[in-house]
Protein backbone atom coordinates (compact mmCIF):
# COMPACT_ATOMS: atom_id res chain seq x y z
CA UNK A 1 0.00 0.00 0.00
CA UNK A 2 1.39 3.58 -0.81
CA UNK A 3 1.13 5.94 2.39
CA UNK A 4 1.66 9.66 2.63
CA UNK A 5 2.27 10.79 6.24
CA UNK A 6 1.81 14.59 6.73
CA UNK A 7 3.32 16.16 10.06
CA UNK A 8 1.45 18.62 11.18
CA UNK A 9 3.66 20.59 13.33
CA UNK A 10 4.64 24.35 12.39
CA UNK A 11 8.10 23.03 13.91
CA UNK A 12 10.50 22.17 11.39
CA UNK A 13 11.73 18.98 13.42
CA UNK A 14 8.53 18.14 15.29
CA UNK A 15 8.05 14.87 17.47
CA UNK A 16 5.09 13.98 15.13
CA UNK A 17 7.23 14.28 12.20
CA UNK A 18 9.37 11.48 13.92
CA UNK A 19 5.97 9.48 14.96
CA UNK A 20 5.90 9.45 11.22
CA UNK A 21 8.70 8.20 10.79
CA UNK A 22 9.04 5.21 13.08
CA UNK A 23 5.57 4.27 11.76
CA UNK A 24 7.86 4.64 8.31
CA UNK A 25 10.21 2.20 9.77
CA UNK A 26 7.53 -0.09 11.00
CA UNK A 27 5.65 -0.45 8.04
CA UNK A 28 8.67 -1.13 5.89
CA UNK A 29 8.55 -4.08 4.94
CA UNK A 30 4.85 -4.18 3.92
CA UNK A 31 4.13 -0.82 2.79
CA UNK A 32 5.50 1.89 0.71
CA UNK A 33 5.49 5.09 2.95
CA UNK A 34 6.60 8.65 2.25
CA UNK A 35 6.51 11.09 5.06
CA UNK A 36 5.97 14.89 4.01
CA UNK A 37 7.35 17.73 6.14
CA UNK A 38 6.90 21.42 4.87
CA UNK A 39 3.42 22.58 5.75
CA UNK A 40 5.32 25.90 6.96
CA UNK A 41 6.36 26.30 4.21
CA UNK A 42 3.07 26.45 2.54
CA UNK A 43 1.65 30.13 1.46
CA UNK A 44 -1.58 30.97 3.04
CA UNK A 45 -4.23 30.01 1.22
CA UNK A 46 -7.17 32.66 -0.45
CA UNK A 47 -10.16 31.55 -3.28
CA UNK A 48 -8.48 34.56 -5.39
CA UNK A 49 -5.03 31.80 -5.15
CA UNK A 50 -6.92 29.39 -6.88
CA UNK A 51 -6.95 31.44 -10.02
CA UNK A 52 -4.01 33.30 -9.95
CA UNK A 53 -1.94 29.69 -9.96
CA UNK A 54 -1.69 27.39 -7.21
CA UNK A 55 2.26 27.55 -5.66
CA UNK A 56 4.66 24.48 -6.99
CA UNK A 57 5.00 23.12 -2.99
CA UNK A 58 1.27 22.93 -2.76
CA UNK A 59 0.86 21.22 -6.07
CA UNK A 60 3.13 18.86 -5.73
CA UNK A 61 2.15 17.87 -2.26
CA UNK A 62 -1.79 17.94 -3.96
CA UNK A 63 0.18 15.28 -6.33
CA UNK A 64 1.57 13.09 -3.46
CA UNK A 65 -2.19 12.74 -1.95
CA UNK A 66 -3.54 11.73 -5.24
CA UNK A 67 -1.34 9.02 -5.38
CA UNK A 68 -1.11 7.84 -2.18
CA UNK A 69 -3.47 5.29 -1.02
CA UNK A 70 -3.89 6.15 2.90
CA UNK A 71 -2.94 9.41 4.02
CA UNK A 72 -1.55 9.35 8.05
CA UNK A 73 -1.82 12.99 9.42
CA UNK A 74 -0.02 13.36 12.47
CA UNK A 75 -1.54 16.10 14.24
CA UNK A 76 -0.46 18.13 17.80
CA UNK A 77 -2.87 20.73 19.51
CA UNK A 78 -2.16 24.10 19.11
CA UNK A 79 -4.64 25.97 21.47
CA UNK A 80 -7.47 23.53 21.60
CA UNK A 81 -7.23 23.43 17.55
CA UNK A 82 -5.54 21.75 15.15
CA UNK A 83 -2.30 23.90 13.53
CA UNK A 84 -3.15 26.83 11.24
CA UNK A 85 -0.65 24.92 9.10
CA UNK A 86 -2.74 22.14 8.82
CA UNK A 87 -5.89 24.01 8.27
CA UNK A 88 -4.22 25.86 5.57
CA UNK A 89 -3.31 22.81 3.56
CA UNK A 90 -7.13 21.62 4.24
CA UNK A 91 -8.47 25.01 2.62
CA UNK A 92 -5.86 24.59 -0.34
CA UNK A 93 -7.64 20.83 -1.16
CA UNK A 94 -11.36 21.51 -0.01
CA UNK A 95 -12.49 23.21 -3.65
CA UNK A 96 -10.07 20.47 -5.59
CA UNK A 97 -11.55 17.70 -3.50
CA UNK A 98 -8.02 15.33 -2.99
CA UNK A 99 -9.03 14.21 0.22
CA UNK A 100 -12.52 13.03 -1.40
CA UNK A 101 -12.91 9.34 -0.92
CA UNK A 102 -9.15 8.95 0.28
CA UNK A 103 -8.20 6.94 3.12
CA UNK A 104 -7.40 8.79 6.04
CA UNK A 105 -5.82 7.71 9.58
CA UNK A 106 -6.02 10.89 12.03
CA UNK A 107 -3.48 10.50 14.77
CA UNK A 108 -3.07 13.23 17.53
CA UNK A 109 0.43 13.12 18.96
CA UNK A 110 0.68 15.72 21.85
CA UNK A 111 2.29 15.03 25.22
CA UNK A 112 -0.06 13.45 27.54
CA UNK A 113 -4.00 12.92 28.39
CA UNK A 114 -6.39 14.54 27.78
CA UNK A 115 -4.73 16.85 25.07
CA UNK A 116 -5.06 16.07 21.59
CA UNK A 117 -8.97 15.92 22.01
CA UNK A 118 -10.29 18.58 20.79
CA UNK A 119 -7.35 19.17 17.62
CA UNK A 120 -8.93 15.81 16.79
CA UNK A 121 -12.36 16.91 17.05
CA UNK A 122 -11.49 19.88 14.61
CA UNK A 123 -9.84 17.55 12.06
CA UNK A 124 -12.27 14.95 12.20
CA UNK A 125 -15.04 17.67 11.68
CA UNK A 126 -12.86 18.97 8.31
CA UNK A 127 -11.87 15.24 7.00
CA UNK A 128 -15.72 14.50 6.84
CA UNK A 129 -16.76 17.58 5.74
CA UNK A 130 -14.42 16.76 2.16
CA UNK A 131 -15.76 13.61 2.70
CA UNK A 132 -12.63 11.70 3.33
CA UNK A 133 -12.67 7.97 4.28
CA UNK A 134 -12.34 7.42 7.87
CA UNK A 135 -12.20 3.87 9.61
CA UNK A 136 -10.71 4.48 13.00
CA UNK A 137 -8.69 7.39 14.88
CA UNK A 138 -5.59 7.13 17.29
CA UNK A 139 -4.93 9.38 19.78
CA UNK A 140 -0.86 8.80 21.08
CA UNK A 141 0.76 10.49 23.75
CA UNK A 142 4.81 11.26 23.96
CA UNK A 143 4.51 8.95 27.40
CA UNK A 144 3.48 5.86 25.52
CA UNK A 145 6.73 6.32 23.84
CA UNK A 146 10.46 6.68 24.25
CA UNK A 147 11.96 9.58 22.65
CA UNK A 148 16.36 9.31 21.97
CA UNK A 149 17.88 12.17 19.95
CA UNK A 150 15.04 12.74 17.69
CA UNK A 151 14.10 9.07 17.06
CA UNK A 152 10.96 7.59 18.49
CA UNK A 153 10.86 4.15 20.08
CA UNK A 154 7.37 2.44 19.34
CA UNK A 155 6.64 -0.02 22.10
CA UNK A 156 4.64 -3.77 21.55
CA UNK A 157 1.41 -2.20 22.29
CA UNK A 158 1.85 1.02 20.41
CA UNK A 159 2.87 -0.92 17.40
CA UNK A 160 -0.15 -3.35 17.97
CA UNK A 161 -2.43 -0.41 17.89
CA UNK A 162 -0.67 1.15 14.84
CA UNK A 163 -0.68 -2.19 12.58
CA UNK A 164 -4.45 -3.01 13.37
CA UNK A 165 -5.28 0.61 12.39
CA UNK A 166 -3.45 0.63 9.15
CA UNK A 167 -4.19 -2.69 8.46
CA UNK A 168 -8.26 -1.20 8.25
CA UNK A 169 -7.62 0.44 5.05
CA UNK A 170 -6.18 -2.35 3.08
Amino acid sequence: MRILGISASASISSSNFYLLKAIQRLRQEKDEMQVFEGLQDFELFSPSKLTAGIPKNILELKEKIDAAELIIIATPEYTHNIPAVLKNLIEWCTASGEFAQKNVLPITFTPYQPRGEHAMTSLLQSLQTMKAKIETQLPLYKTDVEIKENQIELPAEVVELLNAAIDLYR
